[in-house]
Formats: C-alpha cells, sequence, structure tokens
C-alpha cells in the first residue's frame, strides 16, 4: 500500500514542480509549446508505465508525467479562460467534463483491455491518443501574449490577493479529496472483496456525473459565487469521504460514490473559477499554475500519507483523517 501511494505521489509532486516553475512561462508568449511539450512527457511517462515492471521505473514514469501535465494544466486554462473571460465559469467547467472524462475512461479501457491483452496495452493506447492530439494542437490558434511582463519568474507575488488564498484553499481541499480517492479506492474495494469491475468501472460511474454538470457546475460557480459554492460542496464532500471508511461493502461503497459524485458535479469547478475571477487577464497562466501546484502538492502528500494511514489503522483512520482537513480548509 505504501508503495503504490508513492507511485501515485509522485506525479502529483511533480506537477507541483512544474507548474510553480513552469506556468508563467505561458504568459510570456509559450503557452502553446508548454502544451506540445507536455503531450509529448505525457507519451514519454505513459511508455515507462507500460513497460515497467519494478517501482524505480513505475516512479519515475509518474515523474515524468506529472511534469508534462504540470507544463500544460496552466497554458490550457489561461487560453481558455482568455478566450472568452466572460463565459469563463461555463468554459473552464466543459474543460473541467473534458478532464474527468478522460479520467473516467481509463479505468474502463483497462477493465476491456487488461484481460485479453495485459497490463501495458491500455497505456500504450492512450500514449497512441495523446501523439494523435499533437496535430490537432498544432493546427490550433493560440493568441499568445504580446508585450507581458517578465519581472515575475515566478507566481509567488500572487499570494498577497487574499481571494486567490482563497481559491488555492479550495482547491487544496478538493485534491486533498481526490489524492485519498486515488490512492485507497481500489485497496479498500479488494479488502471488502468487492468484484473487479466494481474498482474500474466503479470511477466510470463516479467520473459520469461530473462530464454532463460540469459546464452547469462552472456557470453556477460564476454566477453564485464561487466562495460561496465551493466551500459547501467541499464540506458535504468531506461528509462522503467520512462514510467511505465506515461503508460495509463495496457495493455499498459505490453507491455512495454516485450520490458524492452528483454533488461534486454542481460545486469542483468553484475553485478554477474562483482564480480565474479574481487573477489579472495577463497572468492567468501563473495564477491557475499556482492553483494547479497548491492542489497537486496537497494531493501527492495525501495519497502518500493515506497509503500509511491506511498501514496503520485501516480506511477509517484514513478517510476521516482526510474529511477532518477538508472541512478546516472549506
Amino acid at each position: 500500500e505504501y508503495w503504490l501511494g508513492a507511485v501515485v505521489g509522485v506525479g502529483f509532486l511533480a506537477s507541483f514542480v512544474a507548474q510553480i516553475a513552469l506556468a508563467p512561462l505561458a504568459d510570456r508568449g509559450h503557452a502553446r509549446r508548454l502544451v506540445l511539450w507536455g503531450l509529448a512527457l505525457n507519451v514519454v511517462g505513459l511508455l515507462g508505465m507500460a513497460f515497467g515492471e519494478v517501482v524505480s521505473v513505475l516512479l519515475a514514469a509518474r515523474f515524468v508525467m506529472g511534469i508534462g501535465v504540470g507544463m500544460a494544466t496552466p497554458a490550457v486554462r489561461r487560453i481558455v479562460i482568455n478566450l472568452d473571460p466572460q463565459n469563463l465559469g461555463n468554459n473552464l467547467g466543459l474543460l473541467l467534463a473534458c478532464d474527468v472524462a478522460g479520467f473516467a475512461a481509463g479505468p474502463a479501457v483497462s477493465a476491456i483491455m487488461v484481460p485479453a491483452l495485459g497490463i501495458p496495452a491500455p497505456f500504450l493506447v492512450i500514449a497512441g491518443a495523446t501523439a494523435a492530439a499533437v496535430p490537432i494542437v498544432l493546427r490550433t490558434h493560440v493568441v499568445e501574449a504580446r508585450d507581458a511582463p517578465t519581472q515575475h519568474r515566478f507566481a509567488f507575488d500572487l499570494l498577497r490577493s487574499r481571494p486567490l488564498v482563497a481559491g488555492l484553499m479550495l482547491g487544496a481541499a478538493l485534491f486533498m479529496m481526490i489524492g485519498a480517492f486515488d490512492a485507497l479506492w481500489a485497496i479498500v474495494l479488494d479488502d471488502l472483496g468487492a468484484a473487479d469491475w466494481i474498482a474500474n468501472v466503479g470511477i466510470t460511474f463516479f467520473a459520469l456525473p461530473l462530464i454532463f454538470l460540469g459546464s452547469f457546475g462552472g456557470r453556477l460557480a460564476q454566477r453564485v459565487g464561487p466562495f460561496r459554492l465551493g466551500p459547501l460542496g467541499l464540506t458535504l464532500g468531506a461528509a462522503f469521504m467520512f462514510s467511505y471508511g465506515f461503508v460495509p461493502t463495496g457495493a455499498a461503497m459505490l453507491a455512495v460514490g454516485i450520490v458524492h459524485a452528483l454533488c461534486d458535479g454542481f460545486t469542483v469547478s468553484s475553485a478554477a473559477v474562483g482564480v480565474g475571477m479574481v487573477a489579472p487577464a495577463e497572468r492567468q497562466a501563473s495564477a491557475q499554475g499556482m492553483l494547479g501546484a497548491a492542489e497537486t502538492l496537497v494531493a501527492g502528500i495525501t495519497a502518500v500519507l493515506a497509503g500509511v494511514l491506511y498501514s496503520w489503522g485501516g480506511r477509517a483512520l484514513a478517510f476521516t483523517t482526510c474529511s477532518v482537513v477538508m472541512v478546516v480548509l472549506s
């Protein structure tokens, strides 16, 4: 359990480093380049996950994937926000729906392919799909920054904005939930004796409401106010996380997860929408990079600690600890 948590966590931590160090480059005219390099590194990491058979190789592959994601994500968000600032809630919600659709497709592809073709198969298929996106990015017109300020090598000066820090807190609480869920979901279901399909397809079921409600949730956050909607949704999410520590069966855990996902579908866009609303237009990539860094740092630490807590005291300790800290951050 500890090493599984470490493999998950190192990708989050690598993404943290990349988003702190590289996101400001997107504000200085390099958004498309960061997206392309991010795709390339993700392909390399996926190939490592496909063929790696020891912990050291899997850790290295996840690290490379984390760098790729950390390079690309803030640049993509900058492009989306500045394309149509008046509708940033809808557009960021739609972007979230696309993210979650990919997240949901992965386990489904694995459930179909692994029994017949082996563990490398889904990683190779997803690597091929990622490589196929490169020509699309190359053909897409991106309005890069012109005469952007260059005095800010990093984005730590943005922390002087209290509303932006509040957005980071929302993102940290959300990704604490994701880090714990990512590290423990399969392990807990296995220990409960649940069927393998629940572990794989269950994540897809969990993600479906986020896909269909993403753009609506983003619009709702912009209209109602992300700093009202976000804490409400995360407090409810903490209650669901607490319940995962005590439900008696895998089927019950899946049922709670579906209700949890419906709630999240309306609220999880709040952090990105909040940061997008309070950050200057010329610093959007830097601000979203800070948000992503806060999210991935917390998710990485949580993934590692969740495995340790689960080994020490079981799922009740791991999920209860996560839920309490989520409430504090909210």
